[in-house]
């Protein structure tokens, strides 16, 4: 155990915070406490910090905080003033003071000095520069880059990827995974939580409670644990109820005096069961269906040049989408998403191509200036108005499924936050069941329990949607597919945010292999909507396709030869593996013969890396032949 609390209270200016907490450290773990805004959490790491005491406790035995040896701790500040007229190398080279000019140990810190700074999308010549001439963030991430030099055993983060672009966030996410000390992170961002850490945390009501796993687990096992707790609440408040009756039916009643005071005992005896705390998340079971179901077809565009200026082109784009898909729009500021989506939406004109809606699209749309509602009615009323087919009761139970419960559904819509208006506006949306969503930035300005009732609402949405997000958590929860803007080009990626990052980690080339142009993707769904009955039909038989039909024989058999042995090549790596396991257990049983053993595994395992070398050149053998196949096919067919 690096660092313990046991039996821990602290108060910050008269009020209890965290009441009677336990809370470790082990090892390397990479901790994540999470919670309401005002639970306690950046109270926590200036406990661990040494900036806040814990409370003193005559009844606690022991300090109430210990660590198992002398303990290195560094948390996030600010730069200090006096550092402001230094240059960056200056600032990041103290923490190598203590090492030789020309030792390993101050080569290996400035090459990660090195790789820390260009990391967070500094260029090498900003090292000459002052401190006092970058803008605040870019001086946050400088002191994070100083703090993360010092290589801490403990390393206290809060909210380390604000100001931070994507690209950024991403690299610290991969550096922060393999950091060989333990973290602690206070974040809003759940996917870079889901990417790094193995453990959660949560502050409520001034306790906290430790999930194993990341955020998502942790979510998962929050809402088993509360559906738990509430069915162990009721049971026991049912069963008091039956005992508390028993004894006021039967308690003047002296045949059954007796009796009635055993149930009384009982009753007395037993330990109450706390009422759980709801979890302020809705989550919606069955599906939100549009009213009007609309054509298979639900977008076209042909050659869209997007732009706000004439002649001043951003992209070009044909893209076909089908109804019920849900596609995230991700790429740089700038790159055209709102553009398109203002496009789409009839909002702006094309600088050229064109762009059709289906048959009977009812469309919703979304931006950030949708949020700006003027109001003096209260929230109920303001639905009520733009509903009024809906009774009272239907208004507050449509209002509670998106948090507008009780005292906020009777607030004023003018008293909203920003974040509380978007959320009624979606809601809106909704409710009037378009079936076809464009939404920019719809999660903006929310907490987490407001983005999480969305996701699952969305998730519940049978329509179409398309969306600009930033919030990379929210994107892998709703989208099926991804519009990819880079630079000039627009790239269409057929599958899920999450699979989109792991094909960028195997291939930094940023995965284009699995990536195609929107163009062709409009043209591969124009094909695939062709009946297989009348395929045939689209033209007949000449010289010409026969002699294409044997181009096509010849690379199937190719395909097919690339095939058998990949398969063949994958069943000898499978056979491999089991061997390898079962060597692995028998080494265990016969340690005394380790040396024998190594050399063996050393022979077999050259082996089979020979196999899996093999396989991985076979793989890509069968791949090319797939796209000769491929490029005959099209070449063949006029596609």
């Amino acid at each position: 155990m690096l660092v313990q609390i046991i039996d821990g209270t602290v108060s910050v200016g008269g009020v209890t915070v965290l009441s009677h907490i336990d809370f470790a450290i082990k090892g390397q773990e990479k901790i994540a406490v999470v919670g309401k805004n005002g639970a306690g959490k950046t109270t926590l790491l200036r406990v661990l910090a040494g900036e806040l005491d814990l409370d003193r406790d005559d009844k606690r035995m022991g300090p109430g905080m210990v660590c198992s040896r002398k303990v290195t701790v560094g948390m996030l500040h600010q730069g200090r003033e006096e550092d402001k007229d230094k240059t960056v190398e200056e600032l990041l080279l103290e923490g190598a003071l203590g090492f030789a000019e020309n030792s390993r140990e101050r080569f290996s810190y400035e090459l990660e000095y090195d790789k820390l700074f260009t990391g967070f999308g500094f260029s090498r010549e900003d090292k000459i520069r002052k401190l006092s001439s970058f803008s605040g963030g870019e001086q946050t991430k400088i002191s994070l880059i100083r703090l993360l030099l010092q290589k801490p055993d403990v390393l206290l983060l809060d909210e380390p990827t604000n100001h931070l672009d994507i690209a950024a966030v991403e690299w610290l996410e991969e550096y922060m995974r393999f950091y060989p000390h333990a973290v602690v992170f206070v974040s809003h961002d759940r996917f870079f939580l889901d990417q790094v850490v193995d453990v959660v945390v949560e502050v409520e009501n001034g306790k906290l409670k430790r999930y194993p796993g990341n955020y998502t687990h942790y979510r998962r096992q929050k809402v088993k644990d509360l559906a738990i707790a509430k069915k162990a609440y009721e049971r026991q408040q049912e069963e008091l109820q039956r005992l508390n009756q028993l004894v006021e039916r039967f308690k003047h009643k002296p045949n059954k005096a007796a009796f009635a005071r055993s149930r009384k005992k009982i009753v007395g005896r037993m330990e109450l069961i706390e009422k759980p705390i709801e979890d302020n998340v809705h989550l919606f079971t069955g599906a939100i269906d549009p009213l009007v179901l609309g054509s298979k077809w639900v977008i076209e565009a042909e050659h869209l040049k997007l732009g706000y200026e004439k002649d001043k082109v951003i992209c070009e784009l044909s893209l076909r989408v089908k109804r019920g898909q849900k596609i995230g729009i991700i790429g740089d500021n700038g790159a055209g998403k709102t553009t398109f989506l203002k496009t789409v939406a009839g909002l702006m004109p094309s600088l050229g191509g064109k762009c059709t809606l289906g048959n009977r699209t009812v469309m919703g749309y979304f931006d950030q200036h949708s949020a700006e509602i003027v109001s003096e009615k209260t929230v109920a009323e303001h639905f009520h108005d733009l509903f009024p087919a809906l009774t009272q009761k239907e208004v507050r139970s449509v209002l509670g499924a998106y948090l507008f419960r009780g005292r906020l559904a009777h607030g004023k819509v003018g008293a909203l936050s920003g974040g509380e208006k978007a959320r009624l506006v979606l809601a809106e949306l909704l409710q009037s069941r378009p079936n076809l969503l464009l939404l920019d930035e719809p999660t903006n300005h929310m907490d987490v329990q407001a983005k999480e009732t969305l996701e699952s609402a969305f998730a519940a949405y049978t329509g179409t949607i398309l969306f600009v997000s930033h919030d990379r958590y929210f994107i892998r929860q709703v989208a099926d597919a991804l519009l990819i803007f880079e630079g000039e080009s627009v790239l269409y990626y057929p599958f899920g945010y999450e699979h989109y990052r792991e094909k960028c980690r195997q291939n930094r080339m940023g995965g284009i292999a699995a990536r195609i142009q929107a163009e062709d993707q409009a043209l591969i769904a124009g094909l695939r909507a062709v009946p297989k009955a009348e395929r045939h039909q689209l033209k007949e038989i000449g010289t010409e396709e026969a002699y294409q039909d044997w181009r096509m024989a010849l690379a199937g058999e190719e395909l097919k030869k690339a095939r058998r042995k990949v398969e063949h090549l994958w069943e000898e790596a499978e056979r491999y593996r089991q061997e390898e396991e079962k060597r692995r257990e028998e080494e265990w049983r016969k340690w005394v013969e380790m040396e024998m053993h190594e050399e063996k595994a050393i022979a077999e395992g050259a082996k089979a890396g020979g196999i899996f070398k093999e396989l991985s050149a076979c793989w890509e053998e069968w791949t090319e032949a797939c796209i000769r196949w491929l490029e005959a096919y099209e070449e063949g067919n006029g596609v």
